[in-house]
């Protein structure tokens, strides 16, 4: 009896995990060879190659580069027999705002009580720019007031603003949230929504202020100040529903560390204030300084788009998985070094050519999926993830009825890895579908190395997460395979540093075996969901688990 309860509960495991479809049997504890052999090495590099190199300019929207770019990822879609996927065309048309904000001064001069003064130079020690349709900004003897974090947050009693009247002052705060600081306090070293530069800008938007300025740390940004830099250098695309007076400040910035110890000096404040910031029961503090704003705003309405495919499910066709990769990058900027074309080779060439790759995948699977599946090159992530918060707020698949969003945004040069990372882990049983999906390839799955930047509000499946779509950002982990200690410190120098510059080209460093690696396991994980009949959802701890369950009953 026990030798036949044993066979019973082998037949029903082995019945779980497979499915017949047409002559074939799915089996979800194997990977579709067939399938994997069409994600190639040289179509891969040809498509990464051709999208980052100078032709398309850096690939900024509103650009002669953005014209080129979407005709070129809709004729790989056709190509590759993939359908249209919205209605008769490969275009979602994004309506947006470009606004090229210019200080009339390019000194920034801030008064203290004793009429001592500080001025910072544009660009080398302070950004600034407005959202606001008005070709003209100018903000007279505003007031500076440290507001630590800058968050209101209830449930986890902490308010910033508590008895504070910032209307028409300037708000100055800190990048992150105090959980980087102390692990007692929001989720520990896990950057919340809270932390984000966003936020800031939305919340002091909400107190009325007239203006903020975020203070700049490598570390708690986990970025340069040549990032912020080159992200507010020319214009600034938003989506028309962002540019209202009723959120947004006059004005909002940045400042450098060294400026704000400068600032504090001007104050006759301690720096020891930014940790007093980080504690429970903080109170904010005028610094007693005064500045004037001006600004010059060029304004210009024009639309981008996303680009949609999509190959029809063979059982359940309404159901569909969406993969993701926003296809723009920062265009040109200021020279360095003679060059001024920000290529976005990693970011995310890379990404739009992985699309391709799955897509050929799928058409090649020996079951094909049940479930359909879109492709959808986004705009403007760049910008501000503009193109996935229009494609939320416009779905062209109803929620209710898209089961998963899989995000690719800046895969790993650096060779293959034994582990895979999920950004954000913890949040939703897709998963449970990436430890299915890495045990098949010998893989193991961690969390991201450094959760305090806030990498799970910094791509476009945030914007699904945000309306109760289950989202995954993943990429490769840091165990390298490779045995070669030596090669694998050469292109980690070479490699090192190329984030939102000019250096982000495709070129002889580049591994490609794990980008390939992390690519056929995006095309397993969708496979295996399409499959099933199932919904993943968010985990029972998530936040966004509540909105997600209203979703699934619509």
């Amino acid at each position: 009896m026990k030798k036949a309860l044993l066979l019973n509960l082998a037949t029903i495991a082995l019945l779980a995990s497979c499915r017949s479809t047409g002559n074939n049997v799915y089996d979800s504890s194997t990977v579709d060879s067939t399938a994997l052999a069409a994600i190639e090495k040289a179509s891969l590099v040809k498509n990464i190659t051709t999208l980052s190199s100078d032709d398309f300019l850096g690939r900024k929207p509103f650009t002669k580069g953005d014209t080129l770019t979407v005709r070129y990822i809709e004729n790989q879609f056709k190509s590759l027999g993939l359908a249209p996927g919205n209605g008769d065309s490969y275009f979602q048309e994004v309506p947006m705002v470009s606004i090229n904000s210019s200080p009339k001064r390019k000194i920034l001069t801030f008064t203290g009580k004793s009429n001592q003064q500080l001025s910072i130079h544009h660009l080398d020690d302070y950004v600034i720019g407005s959202k606001r349709l008005k070709e003209n900004i100018t903000i007279e003897d505003s007031e500076l007031v440290f507001v630590g974090f800058g968050i209101i947050a209830p449930e986890f009693g902490w308010n910033d603003y508590k008895g504070l009247d910032v209307k028409g002052k300037t708000v100055v705060a800190m990048v992150s949230d105090p959980g980087k600081y102390d692990k007692n306090l929001f989720k520990a070293d896990t950057m919340t929504y809270y932390g984000r530069w966003t936020y800031k800008f939305e919340e002091a938007a909400r107190q009325g202020a007239a203006g903020v300025l975020l203070i700049h740390d490598t570390d708690a940004a986990s970025y340069g100040w040549n990032v912020v830099r080159s992200g507010w250098t020319g214009p600034q695309l938003n989506l028309d529903n962002q540019t209202n007076e009723s959120n947004t400040t006059a004005f909002e910035g940045w400042i450098t560390a060294e400026t704000t110890k400068q600032l504090f000096t001007l104050a006759g404040k301690p720096m020891s204030l930014l940790d007093e910031a980080k504690k429970t029961g903080f109170q904010a503090v005028p610094l007693e300084i005064k500045t004037s704003v001006s600004l010059t705003n060029k304004i210009r309405k024009s639309s981008s788009n996303n680009v949609i495919a999509t190959l029809k499910g063979s059982e359940r066709p309404d159901e569909v998985i969406i993969y993701t990769a926003h296809w723009d990058h920062l265009g040109t900027g200021e020279a360095i070094e003679g060059d001024s074309i920000y290529n976005g080779a990693i970011d995310n060439a890379a990404g739009v050519s992985a699309l391709f790759e799955i897509a050929k995948a799928f058409k090649a699977a020996k079951s094909q999926p049940e479930r359909s599946i879109a492709f959808l090159a986004v705009t403007s992530e760049e910008e501000g993830l503009l193109g996935s918060s229009y494609y939320a707020a416009n779905p062209i698949y109803p929620l209710a009825k898209t089961v998963a969003n899989l995000n690719m945004d800046a895969f790993s040069p650096l060779g293959e890895t034994k582990d895979v990372s999920i950004v954000g882990i913890g949040q939703t049983e897709i998963e449970d579908y990436v430890e299915m999906s890495a045990k098949k390839f010998g893989r193991i799955v961690k969390g991201e190395s450094n959760p305090s930047s806030g990498g799970f509000f910094r791509s476009d499946h945030f914007n699904f997460v945000k309306v109760g779509v289950p989202g995954l950002f993943m990429g490769s982990g840091n165990e390298l395979l490779s045995a070669d200690t030596a090669a694998i410190k050469i292109r980690r120098e070479k490699l090192a540093g190329r984030y939102h510059t000019v250096h982000d080209e495709i070129d002889e460093n580049w591994d490609f075996e794990g980008i390939l690696a992390d690519i056929r396991l995006f095309f397993d994980i969708g496979y295996t969901m399409s499959m099933e009949k199932t919904f993943p959802n968010f985990k029972s701890k998530s936040e966004f688990k509540e909105i997600s369950d209203k979703r699934l009953v619509k």
